[in-house]
Order: structure tokens, then sequence, then C-alpha cells
């Protein structure tokens, strides 16, 4: 299984960008999908995750500035990020939990971090 982020990049303070995670392989399902960022020498956070059924769970820092959303058919993850502020600068990574394939024993899976960075 691979997860591949793509998006992010540079915008400036109060601008917007996206970000899109799709999961490939053996997959039959997956549980939570979320987005984690890890700024320089801070600890990796999350950011929002979403559940296989749409419910999402934001930090509080992106409540109502960030939306996370999910194409189960497609096995993506999307988060939309509007109003963004210097402090949004990370490295952004992309998660999947509790994917279910033929195996039927579930993993965990991280993706490769995608940079966003934010301008004054």
């Amino acid at each position: 299984v691979q997860l591949q982020a793509s998006g992010g990049g540079l915008a400036q303070a109060g601008g917007s960008l996206s970000l899109s995670c799709a999961a490939s392989g053996d997959i039959t399902s997956v549980d939570d999908m979320g987005w984690y960022r890890q700024r320089p020498d801070k600890e990796r956070e999350l950011v929002a995750t979403i559940s296989r059924s749409g419910t999402p769970n934001y930090a509080h820092s992106v409540k109502g500035r960030f939306t996370i959303s999910r194409d189960n058919a497609k096995n993506t993850v999307y988060l939309r990020m509007n109003s963004l502020k210097l402090e949004d600068t990370a490295q952004y990574y992309c998660k999947a939990d509790h994917v279910w394939g033929s195996t039927n024993s579930p993993r965990d899976y991280w993706g490769q971090g995608t940079q966003v960075t934010v301008s004054s």
C-alpha cells in the first residue's frame, strides 16, 4: 500500500491551498484518514481526520479554516486550507488508519510529506 500526497506549495497569508492524498495497492477498505503536520523543531501534530462515514475532526488551530473530505471509492483524502496563517507553514503528512486488504490484517500507513509554506 502506498499513499501519494500532492498539492501544497507556497501561498500568501490569507490565501488558500489544497492537498490530496490517494491510497493505492492491496486495499479493500480504509477506516480513518487524516492529515498531520510537522513544523520546524516541533512534534508532528494532528491537523484533521475523517472517518469512513465522513465524520470530521479538527485541531482547534485549524477549525473553521480547513476542510477535510474523502472519496471512499478512490481511497483519497483531501484538505482544503483557507485563510492560511504564517504558522500553518509545515510539512504535511497524510495517514490512513486500519487499511484492510486481502491479508485481513489491518495496518496504518503514512504518505510522504508535502510542504506548505505561507508567506506574509
